[in-house]
């Protein structure tokens, strides 16, 4: 990650309210570190993300999207084929979601973005494109929040745990064996996360394991290979576990979004 770090390419400003762009990605593709002027709200009509910015990580599958706040550096990693339409819209539209977010997209506002990218822009000095702009706008007001973010704790002991479970995500030994490896005392660990993360260090595990998990399902790969890599001895506890946290199982979260 430290590299993805380095350089941070300053996009220019548009002129538009709203400003689309399509793109077709091969899987594996990755968007160096940028930074927009404008808000971006990214939605993955087909295949699945990961956008990375310096506070954490988020996972996009298909019929999600991510919102972007104006100037945040962010990266994305192609998980899969993935069909892309993006929306930069200027600041002065949206001033009620100031964080990164995953967002669930309804079937008024998919159809909304797919309609917007068939314009290069929208401008409200056209009747039918400010008419648009909106019911966009709208739509974003009442958006749902999706739980498919990992936020990345900033003190150096809780970095260090992060980064330990992120090495090797398939490790099963215990959160203390870990701490104490770390040289950190689990209940000290525990506080910092609850406070930086808003999870507690083993639902910050599961959520990394989830997280990996979807990237490893876009790909393709096999449940039982899924299971083992993401830290589950057996396929039944990974389903279990991904049930409980998006209510449906692996192959029918990804038949939904076909």
């Amino acid at each position: 990650m430290s590299q993805k770090r380095q350089h941070v390419e300053i996009c220019p400003p548009l002129p538009n309210p709203i400003t689309t762009l399509s793109y077709e990605f091969a899987s594996a593709h990755e968007i160096p570190r940028h930074l927009h002027p404008e808000h971006q709200l990214i939605y993955a009509s087909r295949g699945v993300m990961t956008v990375w910015t310096a506070e954490g990580t988020w996972v996009v599958p298909s019929q999600r999207a991510v919102w972007i706040p104006a100037s945040t550096p962010h990266g994305v990693s192609m998980h899969g084929a993935v069909s892309m339409r993006t929306l930069y819209i200027k600041p002065r539209l949206v001033r009620f979601l100031s964080n990164c977010c995953v967002v669930n997209v309804s079937p008024l506002l998919r159809e909304l973005i797919l309609h917007a990218c068939a314009f290069p822009s929208l401008r409200r000095r056209v009747k039918t494109q400010a008419h648009l702009i909106d019911m966009i706008l709208d739509q974003l007001k009442i958006v749902e929040i999706s739980p498919l973010q990992l936020i990345h704790p900033t003190d150096p002991r809780a970095a260090r745990i992060a980064d330990a479970l992120s090495r090797d995500v398939a490790d099963t030994r215990s959160l203390d064996a870990i701490c104490k490896r770390a040289g950190a005392s689990k209940r000290t660990i525990e506080r910092i996360f609850e406070s930086e993360t808003g999870m507690s260090l083993g639902q910050w595990r599961q959520q990394l394991r989830l997280v990996r998990s979807l990237r490893l399902l876009a790909a393709g790969e096999k449940i039982t290979h899924v299971a083992l890599e993401s830290g589950y001895s057996t396929p039944s506890a990974f389903i279990a576990m991904f049930r409980k946290a998006l209510g449906t199982t692996p192959r029918r979260y990804f038949e939904t979004l076909r």
